[in-house]
């Protein structure tokens, strides 16, 4: 495999469009220069979910962001079914025992199960008015220990917290971090955002990046210039 390859299959394209239509025409603008991409509840309540299971039958990655969280029961049954459609990657809440079941139910399929610890536009306010008393940074190294100790295969993290989580949960375990935005880009929505470069020199193993990309008028372009800056990391 070359670097760019490499670096190819570790940047996810966040399809945050309202409409396969859309998703469809973002994949053909960027062909070949993108691999993997994300798949989320607007897209999924739009009728992506057949179209993710397109992109995995075409050889593409599909990350499915779905954060799941319910009875055990339910989380892995739901898993199950995820296993089957061919996705490379699933989220879930990093609640114990959701975690657990989700483990258990995916075992010997290849999915790689992700526990999303605080989401990237949560601040400590934010926490604090959900009712937690702790501070992002703590939550999410707890988070990240739980995952780790469940055997999940990745975590879902701010690139801010990307080198600390790293530290928790060794070399092997996926490092997602979403919020991702190129220097001078528009933070939008997001409190907790990192550089591509900086992702990359704190331990991200893969970043996902939506908006820089999937709205730039020269999408193939954009996501060029994002491979680049990972690569000169």
């Amino acid at each position: 495999m070359t670097t760019h390859d490499a670096l190819r299959d570790r940047l996810i394209v966040g399809l945050d469009v309202p409409t396969v239509a859309e998703a469809q025409k973002a994949v053909r603008e960027l062909g070949d220069s993108v691999s993997f991409y994300k798949v989320g509840y607007q897209l999924v309540f739009a009728g992506g979910l057949e179209f993710a299971r397109d992109l995995a039958a075409e050889g593409k990655k599909v990350f499915l962001d779905m954060k799941l969280l319910d009875i055990d029961n339910t989380v892995a049954k739901g898993v199950e079914n995820v296993a089957r459609m061919g996705m490379t990657m699933l989220t879930l809440h990093a609640y114990p025992k959701a975690m657990r079941a989700a483990v258990e139910a995916a075992r010997g399929s290849g999915l790689c199960l992700l526990g999303v610890t605080v989401l990237t536009s949560m601040d400590a306010a934010d926490l604090a008015e959900a009712g937690y008393a702790d501070d992002p940074q703590t939550l999410v190294a707890r988070r990240a220990r739980q995952a780790r100790e469940a055997g999940m295969g990745g975590i879902v993290c701010s690139a801010a917290e990307a080198k600390a989580v790293r530290e928790i949960v060794g070399p092997d375990m996926a490092v997602v971090t979403p919020g991702i935005r190129p220097a001078g880009a528009d933070h939008g929505d997001q409190k907790r955002v990192v550089t591509p470069a900086d992702a990359i020199r704190n331990g991200s193993s893969h970043l996902v990046v939506g908006r820089p990309i999937v709205g730039a008028v020269d999408r193939q372009g954009a996501a060029r210039a994002i491979l680049a800056e990972m690569g000169a990391a």
